[in-house]
């Protein structure tokens, strides 16, 4: 199946809502599907869908369609931050995802590493919503707050994490699919505790929202394997972020190049 007969596919399947919009780029390969009024929507890499359609078929099709009308049902809703303090958390995106809303309105968010930003969302069960400052406005929330709120509620999710062993390199990976995988990230006091465990180069990728992995690297396989697995887990995911690694030094990361054996510092 190519980018063509996935749109196609897709498109199908939302046939019935009459005001959404489908529109096809293919020089970027996504589809863009949007509601004609609000002109409110979400963009889709076709290239990820496609590779999960090869190993998943109908359930990889099914998943994206559920994904973008619970997506653009929930655009069309008015939700409130307060009392919802336990429902804010931050997510990581690219440094090239929008700062702003197809309004014009500011998101919330930060800087984080030259690759990635941090921007803030209100869980909704299932999908969230990214806290713009018109709502914060609007509810007269102080934004520092906020972000302080949703660093609190990352470091209180579960952590759970798989391991598996290459030539000598153990692999970390944080899959728990809640949509704040890669937020994990921010969680210093779990990357902290992984460090002690680290004998050899600690070395962090965020590929997409829904995978952390942590690499323990001995030698230069190692560091081809990350590069690889990386590229994979960028190209296949829903939101990806970033296929670049980070080398994880006393608290900070570094976005790096992985060659081979070598690394280079972005």
């Amino acid at each position: 199946m190519d980018s063509k007969q996935m749109y196609e596919e897709i498109k199908k399947r939302l046939a019935h809502h009459h005001d959404w919009v489908f529109q096809l780029d293919r020089k970027n390969d996504t589809l863009r599907i949007e509601a004609k009024e609000t002109k409110k929507g979400v963009t889709i890499s076709l290239p990820g869908v496609i590779a999960k359609w090869h190993e998943q078929k109908e359930e990889a099709i099914n998943e994206m369609v559920y994904y973008v009308e619970q997506t653009l049902n929930t655009m069309h809703e008015e939700h409130s931050l307060s009392g919802k303090e336990k429902d804010i958390y931050p997510v990581i995106r690219s440094t090239s995802f929008p700062t702003k809303t197809k309004e014009g309105i500011s998101l919330l968010y930060d800087d984080h590493t030259a690759e990635t930003r941090i921007y803030y969302a209100l869980d909704l069960g299932n999908t969230y919503r990214l806290i713009d400052e018109k709502m914060v406005e609007q509810e007269q929330w102080d934004k520092e707050q906020i972000k302080q709120i949703a660093r609190f509620n990352v470091r209180s999710l579960d952590v759970s994490v798989k391991e598996d062993k290459v030539a000598g390199n153990t692999f970390y990976f944080v899959n728990t699919n809640d949509g704040y995988d890669a937020s994990r990230i921010l969680n210093d006091a779990f990357l902290a505790k992984m460090s002690k465990k680290i004998t050899g180069t600690m070395v962090l990728a965020v590929p997409h929202q829904d995978v952390l992995i942590i690499a323990d690297l001995q030698n230069e396989v190692g560091y081809d394997v990350l590069a690889q697995m990386t590229m994979s887990f960028f190209a296949n995911g829903r939101v990806p972020i970033t296929a670049l690694s980070f080398l994880y030094e006393e608290g900070k990361l570094e976005p790096i190049f992985i060659l081979g054996k070598n690394y280079r510092k972005k």
